[in-house]
């Protein structure tokens, strides 16, 4: 049995090690206390819900509140070693009662709430490749000071900065490895009309009725709030726009929920787009709120994605949020 087949096991005893130091040795912590998490480890005790994070922690919010309201646990403890100050910023919007402790070796500490971070604002440089992104068929998308192109909400171009020369240019591709392999084959070829073939490219894979394709199976997230925006009625809005996410995303192939605000019967509100099982939805729709500065939020999902504990831990916020499922 390797270390990762034997990581569920590792976990449990390591929660219930935390648990039983935190709680002082008269406490009798047991294996049947404990259940099944699978990204890391959980147990109930005397009504109170303890859940260690490990892999993903600032992605674990979501099933960790799941598992306590699902087990009609009357508070929750979430535990992990990092991004813990995330956890803590999240989890006080809900009104169910959450703590969030980071681990120091076998010791737990209260977590502090770190602050939103500040979006850096666009290079006046960058700005002015706007214009080629538009002419090749991409729509420019600008999130934490970073310039892209979308196709259908596919990234297919982004404008970086050279780490060796400074020089500052557009590369084309889905994600750094297609970016760099593309300007190994296609460096000499004008950007504009290499993008303009990636747009068609990409664009024919994205339709509505395109075959399965691994291009259309990327940021599906991404390209329902392009729906959206072409589409504001589907969530009775007037408009939809679309907005930076709270927090930077680390991977462009990394589904991860995505925002926009939307018009509707005049009020600004915050959206955010997800797809697939995404249990976190929620507390990520809290900072996202939060960055936006609106009182209303939605959460827009397709409708095969909707799941009744989504719209059980959105009622758990304050003030609470609303789960929209489209067809």
């Amino acid at each position: 049995m390797n270390e990762q087949s034997r990581r569920p096991q590792l976990n449990a005893l390591k929660l219930r090690a935390l648990v039983r130091d935190h709680l002082g040795a008269p406490a009798d912590v047991a294996a049947e206390q404990a259940g099944e998490f699978g990204a890391g480890a959980a147990l109930l005790l005397d009504g109170a819900a303890w859940v260690l994070l490990d892999e993903q922690p600032e992605r674990g919010l979501g099933a960790a509140l799941g598992w306590a309201v699902r087990r009609n646990a009357v508070e929750l403890h979430v535990l992990a070693e990092h991004g813990t100050g995330l956890l803590a910023r999240r989890a006080a919007a809900f009104t169910f009662p959450v703590a969030v402790w980071h681990i120091e070796g076998r010791t737990l500490l209260p977590a502090l709430p770190e602050p939103l971070p500040v979006a850096p604002a666009l290079p006046a440089e960058h700005q002015a490749f706007a214009a080629t992104v538009s002419a090749g068929g991409a729509l420019p998308v600008v999130e934490h000071g970073v310039l892209v192109g979308e196709v259908d909400g596919l990234e297919v171009c982004r404008v970086v900065t050279d780490p060796h020369t400074d020089e500052v240019r557009l590369e084309v591709g889905v994600g750094a490895h297609d970016r760099e392999a593309f300007l190994m084959l296609h460096g000499n070829r004008p950007t504009a009309e290499a993008l303009a073939d990636v747009v068609r490219s990409v664009g024919a894979h994205r339709r509505p009725g395109a075959p399965r394709h691994p291009l259309n199976m990327l940021a599906q997230e991404r390209s329902l709030r392009a729906r959206l925006v072409a589409q504001p009625h589907l969530i009775a809005a007037s408009s939809v726009a679309e907005a930076a996410p709270p927090v930077p995303r680390a991977n462009v192939k990394d589904a991860v929920p995505c925002v926009a605000t939307a018009t509707i019967d005049g009020r600004v509100v915050a959206v955010v787009c997800s797809s697939g099982v995404d249990i976190d939805v929620v507390p990520f729709a809290v900072d996202a709120r939060a960055a936006l500065g609106t009182n209303e939020c939605l959460v827009v999902l397709p409708a095969r994605d909707a799941l009744d504990i989504q719209h059980r831990l959105a009622g758990l916020v304050s003030p609470p949020i609303t789960v929209v499922a489209v067809g």
